[in-house]
């Protein structure tokens, strides 16, 4: 089956989808995305990348290129047309096309892509739930809250974490406190049992997979904190994770090369993980 995308009102295909050189995506990062998994054929926490979404355009001030009801088909459409029943969905929303200038066009209509695809085989290494991550100095701009297309830093440091042979990096403030990953959520489980991730603030993206799993850890009654963490006390947890749309929750079991706790995934994790998959699986 050829591949279809959603580009600017039509569906077409994916080898031949294109927008304009003058769009601002292209030229200044000037534009924002989200990506959905699709599990079983279904959107999983749908509604809260949407308000997400919606954020992201707010503090860009980029208008919502039609009602999240007319997305939604889109979206759905998108999957049909693809034949995915278990995959991601990317959208991404610039300011749209206009001449180069930095300052914000008088007028500029919105420019809305959205593909769908199967997920790609899962890393061995993942499914065996024994990931590895680096620690390293973070490099990226101060509003990291915004879900922006301006993903160099992000790359450059993923090339970092593939380069050592780990799965993934988590950027390091100038203060030691671990930020987040490249593409995901950190969160440690201290000796005591206290689940802990750092605050949702400028210097995280606040990620829907972390908004679902604090909402379990809530509804099951487990202790935590929303605070910043350091390097140190990373490597000295009981437990280690990270979470993203598409990973889910995985377990960390060394980090820089040292394993935390036993080495060995830990039954917090699997727990939580588990509980964050169970109704999605249960459409299947």
């Amino acid at each position: 089956m050829s591949r279809v995308a959603y580009v600017d009102g039509q569906y077409l295909p994916h080898r031949s989808a294109a927008v304009h050189i003058d769009d601002r995506g292209y030229q200044f990062a000037d534009g924002v995305y989200e990506v959905m998994a699709v599990v079983g054929g279904s959107l999983l926490d749908e509604g809260p990348h949407l308000i997400r979404l919606a954020k992201s355009l707010a503090e860009l001030q980029i208008p919502a290129p039609m009602t999240n009801a007319a997305l939604r088909v889109v979206m759905r459409e998108a999957i049909r047309r693809n034949g995915v029943r278990d995959g991601i969905v990317y959208l991404q929303v610039t300011r749209g096309v206009a001449a180069r200038d930095h300052a914000f066009p008088k007028a500029a209509r919105p420019m809305l892509v959205v593909t769908s695809r199967r997920r790609s085989p899962a890393d061995p290494r993942a499914v065996d739930n024994r990931v590895a991550i680096i620690t390293i100095p973070g490099i990226r701009w101060q509003r990291c809250d915004i879900k922006s297309v301006a993903l160099l830093p992000n790359v450059l440091r993923k090339q970092r974490a593939k380069e050592a042979g780990a799965f993934e990096a988590w950027q390091v403030d100038r203060e030691g406190k671990v930020g987040e990953g490249t593409s995901t959520n950190a969160w440690i489980v201290t000796l005591d049992g206290t689940v802990v991730t750092r605050q949702a603030d400028s210097a995280i993206l606040n990620g829907v997979t972390r908004l679902a799993v604090l909402d379990i850890i809530r509804r099951e009654g487990y202790a935590f904190v929303e605070r910043p963490f350091s390097v140190a006390e990373a490597k000295s947890a009981r437990e280690a994770f990270l979470t993203s749309t598409v990973v889910d929750l995985l377990p960390v079991v060394r980090i820089d090369g040292a394993a935390v706790g036993s080495g060995e995934p830990r039954p917090l994790s699997r727990k939580l993980r588990e509980c964050h998959l169970a109704p999605a699986a249960s459409k299947k």
